[in-house]
Formats: C-alpha cells, sequence, structure tokens
C-alpha cells in the first residue's frame, strides 16, 4: 500500500482500501476529469458498483468534485488540499475536439448576484472550445 496515497486518503478521513488508493492514483495521474466510464475503463477487471461507491465516497469527503460538462455524463476531477467545496468556485473547459474537460481551480468562476429571496445552492461554469493538444 502506498503509505503517501493512504496519508492523503486518511487526510479527508476515509479509510485506505485497495480499491480506493488505485482510483485515487488514476485521478491523481490526469490532467483532465474522467467520468464513471473512463475510470472503468483504465481497470482491466472492476465493479462498476464499487468503483461508483468510490467516488461518492471521494465527494462526499471532498477529496474529488463533480462536473456537469453538458455531454450528459458526470465527470470527476480532484480538489485542491484545502478545498472543502463550499467555495471552490472555478472554471472548467470542455474541449470540442478531443471531449475531454480540464479543471482551472486558478480560474474564478465570475461573482453572481442573485436576486432579493434567490439561494445559490451549486453553480457550474464550463466554457466550450479547443485545448491546446487539439489546436496543434
Amino acid at each position: 500500500m502506498n503509505p503517501e496515497l493512504a496519508a492523503k486518503l486518511e487526510y479527508r478521513e476515509i479509510k485506505p482500501t485497495a480499491m480506493r488508493i488505485l482510483v485515487l492514483k488514476i485521478l491523481l495521474e490526469q490532467k483532465h476529469a474522467l467520468g464513471l466510464n473512463d475510470l472503468e475503463l483504465l481497470f482491466d477487471k472492476v465493479d462498476r458498483v464499487t468503483l461508483f461507491r468510490t467516488l461518492k465516497t471521494f465527494e462526499k469527503h471532498h477529496l474529488i468534485h463533480r462536473i456537469d460538462d453538458g455531454t450528459g455524463a458526470i465527470k470527476y476531477a480532484l480538489c485542491e488540499d484545502d478545498c472543502d467545496c463550499t467555495h471552490e468556485l472555478h472554471i472548467h473547459f470542455h474541449c470540442a475536439g478531443c471531449g475531454k474537460t480540464y479543471c482551472f481551480p486558478n480560474s474564478n468562476a465570475p461573482t453572481i448576484t442573485l436576486p432579493h429571496n434567490f439561494k445559490m445552492q451549486e453553480m457550474n461554469l464550463v466554457v466550450k472550445g479547443i485545448c491546446d493538444k487539439c489546436l496543434l
């Protein structure tokens, strides 16, 4: 068991199991967000339900956040180490060329002013275009 990955899980109060460590390792190796199907394809053999439960556990403990990029499949990306997912409003980018979705945590989403008696629960900002690799 990788002690660094186990520590990252324990920091978020997630019990480090073999599956959780494998999923975390894969997410750390990615430069873009992954959906459940994307993750499933990276394993030789995996139980889809276990994989889904792992993602839900990671999301519940603010290790990952979900992205609705408009493709119909929810994508998941790692949160910053200090994230509690209550203030991490940033821009996501979906490439029309390769279909990958990227997080830009250093690009803050614009401030939204809602009318009186409206309360925001969630905000999703996805910029669509062509990524640097597809432009080449």
